[in-house]
């Protein structure tokens, strides 16, 4: 009996021990998973941008493959721009003409056209000599019945047709000596302008059959290939912009007072890596925490969104990936403030 005590004692004594290694090691590991206080999560800001042609036709070139890194300006792919010059040079065609009509106009008369004109003046004067003359001869031989009275109105006709034909060739004469109207000169401009602006646009459809690199950053998609027919506004590649790197995190309201915009921070991947980071924004509404977001909080807890601007980063930090921000300690920052 006291041997089957004894083993009871020595049993109780061993599930006490494992209990409280138990209990010490899940305090340990509750601890270790725990962030420390100042410590946020985030991912780095994806930046990309499909890029598309703002014109339609056949893909002609593509120059770039997955994971090539371009330069601002460069060239990436090229639209077949035959349809497009053609348009070009119809358009400056008629722009050509366009100023040439208005340069006749504002040159005025050709002294050549005058002297017709004058000349025709002239003649014209004669004609009505003649015609008076002869009409005088008819009337007075009307009165003695020496001529039959559809002499003396053929006569009289004659004579307002040579009125008439002087007044016409005076008026001729008067205009081409005034030159054009000035509202002929300004729709001859409105034409000319209209011509140019047709012209720009179609030089501004053929640069579109050219598409360039927005940015510098890395090809990530070829979506379509050489040879094929696109319509405005569809996809020829999907690319990651670079330059500036930013961290997108969330901070809870009793955090606020360690991220100011200017505060100096430092980021982590999961491999251990590491840049120094400044927070240049934080959002003055609070919002819900994002379920892709990681807090020490509840995530029904309302948070505040923050960018970070990644300083001098490099290749090691891609865009997307998770990372680890640590907020310098409250006295710290206080003395940089201060």
């Amino acid at each position: 009996m006291a041997a089957t005590a004894m083993v009871r004692r020595i049993g109780g004594v061993a599930v006490a021990l494992a209990v409280l290694g138990g209990v010490v090691w899940l305090a340990v590991v509750r601890a270790n998973s725990e962030p420390a206080p100042g410590t946020l999560f985030g991912n780095v800001e994806i930046r990309q941008v499909d890029l598309a042609f703002n014109a339609e036709g056949t893909l002609q070139k593509m120059a770039k493959r997955e994971g090539d890194a371009v330069k601002r300006g460069e060239v990436l792919a090229e639209l077949d721009g035959a349809t497009y010059r053609h348009a070009v040079d119809l358009m400056a065609a008629r722009r050509e003409a366009a100023a040439a009509q208005l340069d006749l106009l504002l040159a005025g008369t050709r002294r050549e056209t005058l002297d017709r004109l004058r000349a025709a003046v002239a003649s014209a004067q004669a004609t009505l000599v003649n015609a008076q003359a002869t009409f005088t001869r008819q009337e007075e031989l009307v009165r003695t019945s020496a001529t039959s009275r559809a002499s003396f109105d053929e006569a009289r006709m004659g004579l307002d047709a040579a009125r008439a034909g002087l007044a016409q060739a005076q008026a001729s004469l008067a205009e081409a000596v005034a030159g054009p109207r000035k509202e002929d000169i300004e729709a001859a401009r409105a034409n000319l302008r209209a011509a140019e602006a047709a012209e720009q646009l179609a030089r501004t459809q053929l640069a579109n059959t050219v598409l360039s690199a927005p940015a510098d950053g890395t090809v990530m998609t070829r979506v379509v290939e050489p040879g094929s027919v696109l319509l405005p506004g569809a996809a020829v590649y999907s690319m990651a912009i670079g330059g500036e790197i930013w961290v997108r995190s969330f901070a809870p309201e009793p955090l606020l007072g360690r991220v100011a915009p200017g505060t100096e921070v430092t980021i982590a991947s999961d491999g251990g890596d590491s840049w120094h980071g400044r927070i240049g924004y934080v959002a003055p509404v609070a919002e819900f925490t994002p379920k892709t977001v990681e807090t020490a909080e509840l995530r029904s807890q309302l948070v505040y969104r923050l960018r970070i601007r990644v300083e001098n980063p490099d290749d090691r930090l891609r865009q997307g990936m998770p990372v680890t921000i640590t907020l310098p300690p409250a006295t710290a920052q206080a003395h940089q403030a201060g």
